[in-house]
């Protein structure tokens, strides 16, 4: 029974893809989505305990990398619709995972220290009938006391702070972070910014294929093998236009700049 439903599934999609290729509009690419949507659950679900963003919003991601897939598969290169949107919903998560992912990363022994202070610091206040201190603590992990401020002073520094954290200032009032920051720094975050939109504008003005196989390589974490099946192309035809990409790309932001 269930062989059978997932035939009709495979059935179906493909026959929607095969219009939508057509005559494209939202009611075909919604319906796709609504058929498909078990792709997306899947992802999420495998996802889902290796971070620490909600079930939902996984969902939301992953969906946004099928609807990717959808406008960009090929009927007429006879892929498994399946085999081709997992890519696409497996990096658009990813890729969400590491703009939400902490810049500093804290060593494993650290992230178990760490784990571990918790349940000793609940276990030394009902002891103690007070907050233990840090030296107290860091005896009971069996650590210096100043490793255990740099685990600490870890933890506190792993998520980026805001520009517009308010800074509370006697003489002139509230004030925000990014009033304080130096000129040459802003400076450098503005080109930082130039830069990626310089890149997208260069990327939209490669030839489509070309264009398709960096955003594979590149953004999706396929190899040029994978890239390859996916494109119904040789890996050595990949792995030129990976070369002449990036060659036009650098051209293009020196150009640009």
């Amino acid at each position: 029974m269930l062989i059978s439903i997932t035939s009709e599934l495979k059935s179906e999609t493909l026959e929607l893809l095969r219009e939508y290729y057509k005559h494209p509009s939202a009611s075909l690419r919604n319906r796709l989505v609504q058929l498909n949507y078990g792709l997306v659950r899947k992802e999420a679900h495998h996802w889902v305990n290796q971070c620490t963003e909600s079930y939902e919003d996984l969902l939301q991601v992953g969906s946004m990398g099928l609807i990717r897939a959808i406008e960009r598969f090929d009927v007429s290169k006879g892929h498994a619709f399946s085999s081709f949107a997992i890519p696409y919903i497996r990096g658009e998560i990813q890729h969400y995972l590491r703009d939400k992912g902490s810049p500093v990363r804290i060593p494993r022994r650290w992230q178990a220290l760490q784990h571990q202070a918790a349940n000793i610091t609940r276990e030394l206040q009902v002891k103690l009938n007070r907050q233990p201190t840090d030296a107290e603590v860091a005896a009971v992990l069996q650590i210096s006391f100043n490793e255990w401020q740099e685990i600490k002073l870890a933890y506190r520094n792993r998520a980026p702070l805001s520009l517009d954290a308010p800074i509370r200032d006697e003489d002139e009032g509230s004030t925000s972070l990014g009033d304080l920051v130096p000129d040459a720094q802003y400076h450098s975050f503005q080109l930082a910014q130039e830069d990626q939109i310089r890149l997208q504008q260069a990327l939209v003005q490669l030839e489509k294929r070309t264009r398709e196989v960096l955003e594979f390589v590149f953004l999706y974490d396929l190899t040029q093998k994978e890239t390859a099946e996916r494109l119904g192309i040789s890996a050595v035809t990949v792995s030129r236009r990976v070369k002449r990409g990036l060659k036009l790309l650098k051209k293009m932001m020196v150009t640009a700049a």
